[in-house]
């Protein structure tokens, strides 16, 4: 929309963006109130696919939403609740297909509130405002219905579909009757968080991997009776030089990187001839020569060398038992694994960006991708072969850790979201915004808001697939793991979305219907048995917190933000009892290098801050003093504040207890530097100890801190 036409189209234009999700005005970290520019919004509403070019064109806009919401019958898909009601079109006749193939006709319910506020008389759309605060829950509170039909108690859990008849006006969309919680982890524990491409032992290629984080598990479940092991995301990266090293801008969420592979524990390489091991031994050598020292973890020379050993192996011939084993993965996984081994075979060739690509193959279902994927099927089935021994050694690592006697075993992370050149971004190029990518506003520790260059997913379209590729995604990553951590838990609420070329302080949030996608992940985290930790750090809106509360999710509670009224830090017991309580995360200095200030020194030096460093450190010696004070309260001794603190975690409710590996070592470095890119060695930091001495698995057995960080948690009730 044109500057000069804003004032007469101000409203109609905040209309629409009510209707689609869009703020217009949002509450900053510091509690106050903030406007969206009508540049942003114009911006944003333009990337979900309306017209903005004029105040007609937004009118126009506004009336096709309300026709075609009072056209509706039913909601593109809906989500809900087991003991919860299907809302769809008024005087409707309703019925639903069983995934049986049996079928429940649907009466109406009683009407009772909705999470969102009625509609105005005239509006049979979305645009009105919500209640409380809270947009739409679902695909069908967002398309206006409000008439409630009452699902049977025997309708299962599951997939369905829901058929709607009106007058001679069908309508079919697909149903899910998602559990009304998530699953529950039982009595507290605790369990190490670890950078895992951190964690290297004498037997690793430069980078920790699959099989030392079966080590890890093994060892902490039984020696110390830990409950989890909490690790960074293991997404898919780029199948060639250079290898981004953050985990959190994958390519692909829907697969793993094969950089975790350990090569001498597939199992091709038991039946494979000597001279093939032996050139696996030499391309290994190196590398684990690497592990042994504090040089920055370097990824392109790991899978340089990881991917000539892993095409030595899988020329080795597939016994019939393996072939069989093999032939049903690629049954199991379909047509998405067959789009992702076909991305990266084309990556290897034209690059990891496809948009820089002939344009002919940046549409995966064109003729050219196919005539591609014909002549380059040895590398697609190379890259087939590598999920399949990631899948073999993923549930490897987590049976090992149940045997172990863990609860949970391994809690996995899921990104906010992919690179818009990758592999995801490709195969559902349809389903992602264009020209925005999703980030944070400004807050305490990144006061220029922060840009991370993920698309974000369409919500609407989106909806419009079923929610396919989120549900896939989810199962994927939840096929071997005993909990999910949502890195930016508020991504099934709203993401912060950032116009490309715009400062990330210039961005909005965008709604999405978080109960579908809630009903959704729960769904999936019900059939994996796992438990669900969103971290809800930073600017939450207070209903976030209530929604996951209410469906059984787990907060992620940080001892330096957790904060009462005054500012002071909050006593133990006020802490929530549904979160995973830590001192810090993997965007912050480990407790050592807090303690020092390194945070502030790092920041100024890189030009971060945007107020004088002297007022940052008088703010950390104030925070500081405050938690010695409180610490000192509670009987704990502050000589070893990273005991103290893990002392003091133990003492609050929290069901579940994290403690960091590299604070366990005494290690300084932070991992990540928000706002930097190779200013700063981002994620490529070994663990080592306070001195600088790299800490390897192997030396963790006998560590010297570990006693004093871990016995706080095992002696006052951390322990499983």
């Amino acid at each position: 929309m044109r500057e000069d036409t804003v004032a007469e189209g101000t409203e109609d234009l905040k209309a629409l963006a009510a209707a689609y999700g869009v703020e217009t005005s949002y509450t900053d970290w510091r509690g106050r109130p903030a406007d969206v520019s009508v540049t942003t919004i114009s911006s944003v509403l333009t990337a979900l696919g309306a017209d903005v070019s004029s105040s007609e064109a937004v009118g126009r806009e506004l009336e096709r939403i309300d026709r075609e919401c009072r056209a509706r019958l039913l909601p593109s898909v809906a989500v809900v609740f087991a003991g919860e009601d299907l809302l769809a079109a008024d005087d409707a006749e309703l019925w639903v297909e069983l995934a049986t193939g049996d079928e429940l006709r649907l009466h109406r319910a009683e009407p009772r509130p909705s999470s969102a506020a009625p509609q105005a008389a005239t509006a049979g759309g979305p645009q009105a405002a919500a209640t409380a605060g809270r947009p739409p829950a679902t695909s069908a509170e967002a398309t206006g219905f409000r008439t409630a039909y009452r699902l049977p108690l025997e309708t299962p859990l599951g997939w369905h579909r829901v058929r709607a008849r009106r007058g001679d006006r069908e309508e079919a969309a697909p149903l899910l009757v998602a559990p009304s919680r998530a699953p529950d982890p039982g009595e507290r524990s605790w369990g190490l968080m670890a950078q895992l491409y951190s964690l290297r032992s004498t037997r690793s290629w430069g980078m920790g991997d699959l099989a030392d984080l079966r080590e890890l598990a093994a060892w902490s479940g039984r020696a110390l009776g830990a409950g989890f092991v909490l690790v960074n995301p293991l997404h898919a990266g780029e199948p060639a030089p250079p290898v981004r090293p953050s985990p959190y801008l994958p390519v692909s969420r829907r697969y793993t990187s094969p950089l975790y592979l350990r090569p001498e524990d597939v199992s091709e390489y038991t039946g494979a001839d000597p001279e093939v091991r032996r050139r696996v031994a030499e391309l290994a050598a190196p590398e684990q020569a690497r592990s042994r020292t504090t040089d920055d973890i370097d990824r392109d020379a790991v899978w340089t060398a990881k991917r000539a050993a892993l095409e030595l192996l899988v020329e080795v011939p597939l016994t019939p038992e393996r072939a069989a084993a093999y032939a049903g993965f690629r049954e199991r996984e379909g047509e998405e694994l067959t789009a992702f081994a076909t991305w990266c075979a084309l990556a290897e060739e034209h690059g990891s960006s496809w948009p820089s690509w002939p344009a002919d193959l940046r549409d995966p279902r064109s003729a050219a991708v196919a005539a591609e994927r014909e002549r380059r099927a040895d590398r697609v089935e190379f890259h087939r072969r590598l999920q399949w021994w990631l899948d073999e050694q993923l549930g490897a690592v987590h049976d090992a850790a149940r045997e172990a006697g863990m609860d949970l075993g391994i809690v996995h992370d899921l990104a906010v979201g992919v690179d818009p050149g990758g592999a995801d971004a490709w195969a559902y190029r349809d389903l992602f915004a264009p020209g925005m990518s999703v980030g944070a506003p400004p807050d305490e520790f990144n006061q220029r808001g922060q840009d991370w260059g993920q698309p974000p997913w369409h919500p609407q379209r989106l909806a419009a697939a079923g929610y396919a590729p989120y549900r896939a995604m989810l199962r994927h990553v939840l096929r071997h793991a005993g909990g999910l951590r949502l890195d930016h838990a508020m991504q099934v609420f709203r993401l912060w979305w950032v116009p490309q070329g715009a400062s990330p302080a210039d961005g909005t949030y965008v709604s999405y219907p978080y109960g579908d996608l809630l009903g959704v992940l729960l769904a999936e985290a019900h059939e994996a048995g796992a438990v669900v930790i969103g971290e809800d750090l930073g600017t939450v809106a207070d209903y976030m917190r209530d929604v996951f509360a209410e469906r059984g999710v787990f907060g992620t509670s940080m001892a330096w933000f957790e904060r009462d009224e005054s500012g002071a830090p909050l006593p133990p017991g006020k802490w929530r009892e549904l979160c995973l309580a830590t001192v810090g995360t993997h965007d912050m200095p480990p407790i050592e290098g807090y303690l020092n200030g390194d945070h502030i020194v790092l920041r100024e030096r890189l030009g971060l801050l945007t107020r004088p460093a002297a007022e940052e450190y008088a703010e950390l010696d104030r925070s500081l003093r405050e938690w010695k004070e409180l610490l000192t309260s509670l009987g704990l001794d502050t000589a070893d504040m990273t005991a103290a603190l893990h002392a003091f975690l133990a003492r609050t409710p929290a069901r579940l207890i994290g403690v960091s590996l590299a604070d366990a070592v005494g290690e300084r470095r932070t991992q990540n530097q928000p706002g930097t890119v190779d200013e700063y060695p981002n994620w490529r930091i070994p663990l080592a100890d306070a001195a600088g001495r790299p800490v390897l698995l192997d030396d963790l057995p006998r560590h010297p801190r570990l006693p004093a960080t871990l016995g706080p948690v095992l002696d006052q009730g951390g322990a499983h």
